[in-house]
């Protein structure tokens, strides 16, 4: 998707014209706050939203309701071709729940699924859904491999502490017992099989824009990444 021309719109508008849908891609590792910035930047321009983690959730909660190991190429692969992401799967809550963390982890491992789901994601950018002027997609491989001439890049990251804090928070929320330590430990695990997988690892994009959320709460994330974006596209917030 190589970049448009844009020319500001004149007087009070804060968007600019572009001949085709704009793109942000919002890469990193779990819990970095990645997810809650895609949204709320999307809400501010009026794109439409895909978390594409979920695409991978979906696959392995279909695995493990197969009765199957998310880790095994053959049943993740069979899942994934038979994902119909319209069909209102990514509303699933059981997609919110860490074994379907973990099981999206390992599928998102196995080639075969990655092939099967990059087709979808990139219609998504390229066609948003609803007559979107652009499209904001969150994941690990949206600035390299599914979108690597996004409009804007982003890759939202923290340490691993602050990561597995904020995600014992959110367990404790929704009244799901944790331990500190196992949290930190399974955070660690899935931080080594994103980035070290042979096929779309978790990494920067060369040209992306690193914000590190560890000392940032959600506004001071949310100005730095409007601040870049403008730089690079030119547009301004709705609101």
């Amino acid at each position: 998707m190589p970049s448009a021309a844009s020319s500001p719109v004149k007087g009070p508008a804060t968007v600019a014209v572009h001949t085709r849908p704009l793109v942000i891609a919002i890469d990193g590792p779990a819990a970095s706050g990645k997810g809650t910035l895609a949204k709320r930047v999307a809400a501010a321009y009026g794109f439409a939203h895909l978390d594409t983690g979920s695409l991978y959730r979906a696959v392995g909660v279909a695995v493990l309701r197969a009765g199957g190991d998310p880790a095994d190429p053959a049943a993740a692969g069979r899942a994934a071709r038979d994902l119909h992401p319209e069909d209102g799967i990514l509303a699933d809550p059981d997609l919110r729940t860490d074994e379907a963390a973990q099981a999206a982890s390992k599928v998102a491992a196995v080639p075969e699924v990655r092939a099967a789901l990059l087709e979808f994601q990139r219609r998504f950018a390229e066609q948003p859904p609803g007559g979107a002027p652009g499209a904001v997609l969150d994941g690990r491989d949206i600035g390299t491999v599914v979108c690597p001439g996004a409009d804007a890049k982003l890759f939202v990251t923290a340490s691993v502490e602050v990561r597995a804090d904020r995600r014992l928070k959110e367990l404790q929320g929704r009244g799901i017992p944790a331990i500190p330590s196992d949290v930190l430990e399974d955070m660690k695990a899935r931080d080594a099989r994103d980035s070290q997988r042979a096929v779309a690892p978790l990494r920067p994009a060369a040209d992306a824009f690193v914000l590190d959320t560890s000392a940032l709460d959600a506004d001071q994330a949310y100005a730095a990444a409007i601040a870049h974006i403008g730089s690079k596209t030119g547009l301004g917030p709705k609101a």
